[in-house]
């Protein structure tokens, strides 16, 4: 049995990812941060698939935890499916929000680097000897972070970290080959989720009027669900794309086209 792991899948992006993933038969190991609800129906809705998945608190800010959560992930793999290695791995955990240059404190952007930089890193390296040889990695970036992204004002912070993991993306494509292992990076444009900023306010929820603005500024006349990268990431990470690595895919429906 193919095992993913899937971090940030109480909702969004991560949660289709998830159930994209058990649709095609791999079990998922799903993690969230604050919202445990969130995560209980996403096993749910894998569990009345047919599917199994199973739920762990993580967060992905706070690098001291993750030899402890490795743990538990060794134990899972154990008592559930008899195995000591997993298939795939996808760094999805992150929080929205802007700031204007002139207003960024060190503290957000130190929130940023550890959430959005800094734990994909040391999350991955936690997790890698149990990833096997073969297996593949997503790590959900930004359009914001594109050379030929939008750049709009009050996301430098945000941004930089999400073009810092671009680059660790392209790096850890070319370390992890030597074991077989794919690494690549999606890049959503705006995508209806439940990302939070730092202040807990939930994005397109508490600010539905700028749908209409970011559906005329798409192509495709719409903004983004989290199916339409859900699918992609799953695709990404299956046999079907086992000639792709290093690569970052925009998945914005021609967002600023």
């Amino acid at each position: 049995m193919r095992i993913a792991i899937v971090i940030g899948a109480s909702s969004g992006i991560g949660q289709s990812t998830a159930i994209q993933l058990a649709k095609r038969g791999t079990a998922v190991i799903l993690t969230y941060s604050g919202n445990q609800a969130g995560a209980q129906d996403t096993v749910a809705a894998i569990e009345k698939d047919g599917g199994a998945a199973v739920a762990l608190r993580l967060d992905v800010g706070r690098s001291e935890t993750f030899p402890a959560f490795r743990e538990q992930v060794v134990a899972i793999l154990r008592d559930t499916w008899q195995q000591d290695t997993f298939d795939y791995l996808v760094n999805n955990a992150g929080f929205g929000g802007m700031a204007m240059f002139e207003d960024t404190t060190e503290e957000l952007f130190d929130k940023f680097m550890r959430v959005l930089l800094k734990g994909p890193y040391f999350l991955t390296q936690a997790l890698l000897p149990l990833l096997t040889d073969g297996g593949a990695i997503v790590n959900v970036s930004s359009n914001s972070a594109l050379p030929t992204g939008l750049v709009d004002a009050g996301y430098s912070a945000y941004a930089t970290m999400k073009g810092g993991l671009n680059v660790l993306s392209r790096y850890m494509a070319k370390e992890f080959a030597t074991r077989g292992i794919r690494v690549n990076a999606v890049s959503p444009g705006p995508t209806r989720t439940r990302l939070a900023d730092s202040s807990g306010v939930v994005g397109f929820e508490a600010y539905p009027e700028v749908i209409p603005m970011l559906a005329a500024k798409t192509a495709l006349g719409r903004i983004g669900e989290p199916d339409d990268v859900g699918m992609v990431i799953a695709t990404l990470l299956g046999e079907e794309s086992r000639w792709i690595t290093g690569q970052n895919i925009e998945v914005s429906g021609g967002f600023d086209l």
